[in-house]
C-alpha cells in the first residue's frame, strides 16, 4: 500500500513539475488508490469576516463604524455682534486699508469662498469692522470650537464673553481674538 502512495505522489509532483515549465506530464500507468480519511486534505479555513460590531476588540473595522472624519461643529448661521475692539495700527482688511481707531466686530453670514481644502463653508465666514456705524472694512474670520481651540492656538485664550488683540512673532500680522458663544473667532489682519 505504502508503494502506491509514493508512487502516485511520485507521478503527482512529476506532472506538476513538467506543467510548470510548459512540459506535458507523461502518462502514468499506475492507479493510485482513493485518499484515505488519513491523507485527505483539511478544508481551507473560512476567511474572516473584517466588518465587526462596534464593542468587539482586536478587528478590523468598515468606515460605517468607525467614521474618518470628525461631526460638523455647530457655528452660528445668523449675523451677529461679536465685540468691540481697539486696532492699535493701521493694517489691511481684505487688502484695503484699516485705520487705527475703536471698531465693533460684526460676523455676516457670508461664506469665505473659495473653500480652503479641508475647511467647512460654515466656520470660514466674512467679519466686518463697523465704526460709527458705516463698514470701514471686511476679512475672513476663522470659527474654533471651544473643544478644538486648543489644537489650534498654543496661547491663552480671552475670558468667555471677551476679545485680545495682539501683534504676533515678527509684526506681520495683527490678531483679533473674540471668544463668544462656545466658539473662538480668529481673525488675522497683515499690517500696512
Amino acid at each position: 500500500m505504502t508503494q502506491w502512495v509514493i508512487a502516485g505522489t511520485l507521478a503527482g509532483t512529476l506532472a506538476l513539475g513538467g506543467a510548470a515549465v510548459g512540459q506535458q506530464a507523461p502518462a502514468s500507468t499506475a492507479q493510485t488508490p482513493p485518499a484515505t480519511a488519513e491523507q485527505k486534505p483539511k478544508p481551507a479555513p473560512k476567511a474572516r469576516a473584517t466588518a465587526s460590531k462596534a464593542g468587539d476588540q482586536g478587528e478590523a473595522r468598515t468606515p460605517k463604524d468607525q467614521p474618518n472624519t470628525a461631526p460638523t461643529p455647530d457655528a452660528p448661521t445668523a449675523a451677529m455682534t461679536l465685540a468691540t475692539v481697539r486696532i492699535p495700527k493701521e493694517v489691511k482688511a481684505d487688502g484695503k486699508p484699516l485705520p487705527a481707531g475703536t471698531y465693533q466686530v460684526r460676523l455676516t453670514t457670508d461664506e469665505a469662498k473659495p473653500d480652503a481644502v479641508g475647511t467647512s463653508g460654515k466656520l470660514e465666514r466674512w467679519v466686518e469692522f463697523v465704526q460709527k456705524g458705516a463698514v470701514k472694512g471686511r476679512e475672513v474670520v476663522s470659527i474654533v470650537p471651544q473643544a478644538e481651540i486648543k489644537l489650534v492656538e498654543k496661547d491663552a485664550p480671552p475670558p468667555a464673553n471677551g476679545s485680545k488683540v495682539q501683534m504676533l512673532k515678527g509684526n506681520d500680522y495683527l490678531r483679533v481674538w473674540i471668544n463668544k458663544g462656545g466658539n473662538h473667532y480668529l481673525v488675522h489682519l497683515p499690517t500696512a
